[in-house]
């Protein structure tokens, strides 16, 4: 279902039952002049966004299936459904997100939309390979990322996933060696090319991060890049400097990482 063009639920209603539902960090366009959050201290966040990248996402998803991993309000969820997919999982583990998701797809007609309250860490538990994954914003909120890369790539990435973090410093890749020394051969120094802006880097943030205790991560552009290559999956389109849609591929140096954490490798 394409869902409808007016909203099937009266306006007044509607906006009563999202206020209760609120604050939302989605704002969604539900039809009849109603937004989900009108005073979005980014403006009208995520639709401005989406438009800088929704070229690299297939057209038409018709037949295909769509994981939505920390799925919040649903917008990406909904958005996938416009484009045609027979079946939206989205999962997160907060109540009130997955409330204001199941709230926005009724309101704007949708059918198929599934929501569930899961963690990236538990993503096993569906027993399932999906088209398409999407993991936008999630990374930097985790206290181990590489794991969530590897379990996504490991049991649900089944070809595309569409991947986004807060990253922070250069944006340049430098080209590093596929061993690195110890030290420099007479100096005894460690190489330079670790101070270089272009190294991939993890930031960690200790405490707050614009006000939010939950944001624990910061990679620079090569570091995104490097974490999604090592948990096997190759860079199809960055759209956007924090923005990759990435396609699954064998996963490198297995032996000596997630085959040596999991009793069974992806294919």
């Amino acid at each position: 279902m394409t869902g409808r063009s007016a909203n099937a639920l009266d306006n007044a209603a509607l906006r009563t039952r999202i206020d209760a539902l609120g604050p939302w960090f989605h704002n969604i366009d539900l039809g009849g002049g109603v937004t989900t959050a009108p005073e979005h201290f980014l403006g009208d966040y995520p639709t401005f966004k989406y438009e800088q990248f929704a070229h690299v996402i297939p057209a038409d998803l018709t037949g295909k299936t769509v994981l939505d991993i920390g799925c919040n309000a649903g917008f990406y969820s909904v958005e996938m459904k416009r484009r045609g997919a027979a079946r939206v999982l989205g999962i997160d583990s907060d109540d009130r997100y997955l409330a204001q998701a199941r709230l926005a797809s009724e309101a704007l007609g949708f059918e198929g939309v599934e929501f569930a309250n899961l963690s990236v860490y538990d993503v096993a538990a569906i027993g399932e390979r999906f088209d398409l994954v999407i993991f936008m914003g999630v990374l930097y909120h985790l206290r181990h990322p590489l794991l969530a890369l590897d379990l996504i790539r490991e049991h649900v990435a089944g070809d595309l996933m569409l991947f986004q973090t807060l990253q922070q410093g250069s944006n340049a890749v430098a080209d590093v060696p596929a061993d690195h020394p110890f030290f420099v051969p007479d100096t005894y120094d460690p190489p330079a090319y670790f101070d270089d802006p272009g190294y991939p880097k993890m930031h960690f943030i200790e405490r707050e991060f614009a006000h939010d205790w939950t944001n624990w991560w910061a990679p620079n552009a090569a570091c995104s890049q490097a974490m999604l290559r090592a948990a096997g999956f190759t860079i199809e389109a960055n759209p956007e400097a924090d923005v990759y849609l990435c396609r699954t591929a064998p996963v490198p140096y297995a032996e000596h990482g997630p085959a040596a954490v999991y009793p069974s490798k992806g294919g």
